[in-house]
């Protein structure tokens, strides 16, 4: 797990309106390791839900320990995974409560598989409902709610997912994260989707801080930004009630919306 370096902070938001938000690759999996010796592998419909490597879960396992080790895990109040098995694998193996003597009397976040934020879209691998009945089999703890429906409607059967197809489709996803009442959140994905993430909000991102923030995700990294809903207005909102003054401000560090 890395920290970020950030520069001294220019400005300063309520803290109503500011989330911390931690990125989170998924660990190597199987598509990846033969991805390394032919990159047509990546394309496989046999590859398309491919779980986790050996290698990829020791990542998670390392990932776990620096998370608990840290205190992060204190601080979060909700995990949103895309609905794959080697995210919904990192999200639950990170994050996720186990039987183990560590986690007694540890109070896990919530974790909620969300259509939004899955793979780039391309050959359809399957009808919702079996999918979500295979994964509600596989990851009981993990809430499945917001992927209702029979029609997996996101999928082309003939068309792969372009770039501004999935920067769209990343605003719908960031402005959905806005709906949600949680401060702190941590998003298990893809390579390609965090980046996309990260280009629709480094718009309003300190220069100095654009380039280390958009480089490549390795497996299992997290990189944790503060976005800032800007929309509102506080002056007209009932943020700045005196008795709130004391924790109304927090710095804006790396990168807001």
């Amino acid at each position: 797990m890395q920290k970020m370096k950030t520069t001294t902070a220019q400005f300063t938001y309520p803290w109503q309106l500011c989330k911390t938000v931690h990125l989170v690759r998924h660990g190597q999996a199987m598509h990846n390791v033969e991805g390394d010796i032919n990159r047509e592998a990546l394309l496989s419909p046999h590859l398309f839900d491919a779980q986790l490597s050996p290698l990829g879960l020791h990542q998670v396992g390392k990932l776990r320990n620096d998370v608990h080790a840290s205190g992060l895990l204190k601080r979060i109040e909700l995990v949103v995974t895309s609905p794959l098995c080697r995210t919904m694998q990192t999200a639950f193996g990170v994050f996720g409560s186990t039987e183990s003597n560590e986690d007694a009397g540890v109070n896990h976040p919530q974790i909620m598989a969300v259509e939004l934020c899955r793979d780039r879209m391309g050959v359809r691998p399957c009808d919702m409902r079996r999918r979500v009945s295979e994964c509600q089999a596989l990851f009981p703890s993990i809430d499945f709610s917001m992927m209702d429906g029979e029609d997996d409607s996101l999928w082309n059967p003939h068309v792969r997912e372009s770039e501004e197809e999935m920067a769209a489709r990343m605003v719908l996803f960031i402005k959905w994260l806005w709906t949600r009442p949680e401060q702190e959140i941590v998003i298990v994905s893809h390579g390609i989707i965090l980046q996309q993430i990260l280009n629709v909000l480094e718009n309003d991102c300190h220069p100095t801080a654009r380039t280390a923030l958009c480089k490549r995700f390795d497996n299992c990294e997290l990189r944790s930004v503060v976005i800032v809903d800007k929309s509102l207005k506080v002056a007209d909102s009932q943020l700045c009630s005196p008795r709130n003054a004391a924790k109304e401000t927090v710095l804006r560090e790396e990168v807001s919306v």
